[in-house]
């Protein structure tokens, strides 16, 4: 299983195009699953359930960078406050004031991704996208000292619908142009694409992608 996990790791690190991040979604697979690709190479990995993610960071190696992917609730967000390298699923203002809060109470500045809203699913959370530049023009991320706004996560309809799915990125990748200008240079990081969509998400403009299954095989949901 290793051999496979390092072969498939460098297959998708192969297919994509310099400067862009590749985040291996980890969620529900095994922290010697994570090992294996922390010794082909790989440091940042992404998780969706905090308490999965608080237990893999106990148990790995403490230079893997940790991303937070999934929703996030309020009441979650100390316990992982003192390690993560980046919440990428900040969809509310009530969000990103909690992790202000806390990064303040652990002395850190957390790097927050801000999540929009584009795919067709009403049950995928996120910023809309007018309400979210409306809230970026009048200035209030700057009075949240202990967070730094790296850019933007989407993600698109759930469809073999290629169009559809091009419109999606398309559709996040504006709004990052029109966010820049209100958080500087430090707003590089455009995230969207995963692992059956992530080609199409280069080609739109993704600085990073999301890739679970094409390097850990697909989760065996009948194992409880």
């Amino acid at each position: 299983m290793e051999d496979i996990i390092a072969s498939r790791l460098s297959h998708v690190r192969a297919s994509l195009p310099e400067g862009v991040t590749l985040v291996a979604v980890s969620k529900t697979h095994p922290a010697e699953a994570i090992r294996q690709a922390y010794e082909a190479g790989q440091r940042i990995f992404g998780e969706s359930r905090p308490q999965e993610l608080c237990a893999k960071y106990e148990m790995l190696p403490h230079d893997i960078a940790w991303h937070m992917i999934g929703h996030l609730q309020t009441n979650k967000v100390r316990s992982i406050a003192p390690f993560v390298a980046l919440i990428q699923s900040v969809d509310s203002e009530r969000l990103a004031t909690t992790i202000q809060r806390e990064a303040a109470r652990c002395g850190r500045r957390i790097d927050i991704l801000l999540e929009i809203h584009v795919a067709q699913e009403q049950t995928k959370t996120g910023w809309v996208a007018d309400e979210l530049l409306e809230y970026a023009r009048a200035e209030s991320f700057a009075a949240m000292p202990n967070i730094r706004v790296r850019g933007v996560m989407g993600i698109a309809t759930n469809t073999d619908d290629e169009t559809v799915v091009r419109r999606d990125f398309e559709a996040l990748h504006r709004c990052f142009v029109e966010l820049r200008p209100y958080f500087g240079e430090e707003f590089d990081t455009l995230s969207m694409g995963m692992s059956d969509d992530y080609p199409l998400a280069v080609e739109c403009g993704s600085t990073m992608v999301r890739v679970g299954s094409r390097i850990f095989g697909e989760r065996d949901y009948s194992e409880k």
